[in-house]
């Protein structure tokens, strides 16, 4: 006989209970199981703030902790240091030099021996000329116009043991803008023209380069990167002039004033020698330094010194301090360099002997 259906039903409701109370423990059993297995890796950061770092989050994380809050890490010592200063820029050294020159020429091995062993003693310099006032020039330049190289079978290796001695300071004197070959295997590119559109001639009939045009400064870059390339440690610009004899007034100067062109063809010529550690200079007339320009030769100091390292000029002996002060009032860091008749009695400083 079936019990009532009051007892049945109550049995059924308690039966669920049990069911969800026996879930519910095992719950709370796993959750703090849970709990406890990963408090292990429960950590810290600088700021005692905790936080979770699983085996999984990467090999460099760093160790987990015992399950105790560890203790917040100390200040770091920070080691103060004076600062170190960048050692000072080498200032270059003005090498004090007495040459003696070569004639401007081929040179030879045999010539050049036989020179080295004639020189005075107290000479530790020589100047060549490795281009002259006619264009004519004295080493293989690739860059020479066709007709302008002059060289001897073993000129190449004449230059290379002039260059290759250490105990020697070596001036490449190059002659620039009084260049009729250059002038006229490209009148419209590098030559200076007269006021009708053709090539200029002077007193002499022989022509120029122009100094504004860049192709004439290109020319005369090419030329002076060369010897740079070869191992010497000076050049030596001569001719950086507009003519000074002939019909004057029918050259064509162009709007730019000529000492401003100039200017700007020597600073030309320090801009493609940059890279290379070589000292330039300048050949210029007594009158630029004394007066400070040239009228005919268009030539003015102030605006030359800022490019070069040197200026030469033929002077007396007693002539010589003043134009070095001369020089050094337009400029502090620039030498004088007095060119004399060898056997000249030598002034203190660089100097510059010629064959008279």
């Amino acid at each position: 006989m079936a019990g009532p259906r009051g007892y049945s039903s109550y049995r059924g409701r308690m039966s669920k209970l049990k069911i969800a109370l026996a879930v519910l423990l095992v719950l709370v059993i796993l959750t703090a199981g849970t709990v406890i297995y990963l408090q292990k890796y429960v950590m810290y950061d600088e700021d005692g703030r905790p936080m979770m770092m699983l085996p999984w989050q990467g090999e460099d994380a760093p160790p987990p902790s015992s399950g105790t809050a560890d203790p917040l890490p100390e200040d770091p010592v920070v080691i103060v240091q004076d600062p170190v200063e960048p050692p000072p820029e080498e200032t270059p050294k003005t090498v004090e030099t007495a040459a003696f020159s070569m004639p401007p020429e081929a040179l030879t091995l045999a010539d050049w021996e036989a020179a080295f062993a004639a020189k005075p003693e107290t000479c530790n310099a020589v100047a060549l000329t490795l281009k002259d006032s006619a264009g004519r020039i004295y080493f293989d330049a690739a860059g020479a116009v066709s007709g302008a190289v002059k060289t001897e079978a073993d000129t190449a290796a004449a230059l290379a043991a002039v260059t290759g001695r250490e105990d020697l300071y070596v001036i490449a004197r190059l002659g620039c803008l009084h260049d009729s070959r250059a002038a006229n295997a490209d009148v419209e590119g590098r030559g200076l023209k007269n006021t009708g559109g053709y090539i200029f001639y002077d007193k002499k009939n022989t022509q120029w380069l122009d100094a504004s045009k860049p192709g004439a400064r290109d020319y005369l870059a090419g030329l002076a990167q060369e010897l740079a390339a070869l191992g010497f440690d000076e050049i030596l610009l001569t001719d950086v002039s507009y003519p000074i004899e002939g019909k004057l007034d029918k050259v064509a100067y162009g709007e730019t004033p000529k000492g401003d062109n100039l200017a700007g063809f020597v600073e030309a010529m320090r801009n493609a020698l940059e890279t290379y550690d070589i000292t330039l200079s300048i050949e210029v007339p007594e009158i630029v330094i004394t007066t400070g320009k040239d009228e005919l030769s268009g030539l003015e100091l102030a605006k030359i010194v800022p490019f070069v390292d040197r200026v030469y000029a033929a002077a007396a002996p007693e002539n010589a301090e003043t134009l070095a002060a001369a020089v050094k009032a337009a400029s502090e860091s620039v030498e004088f360099v007095p060119e004399m008749a060898a056997g000249s009695a030598a002034p203190t400083g660089s100097v510059l002997f010629f064959e008279s």
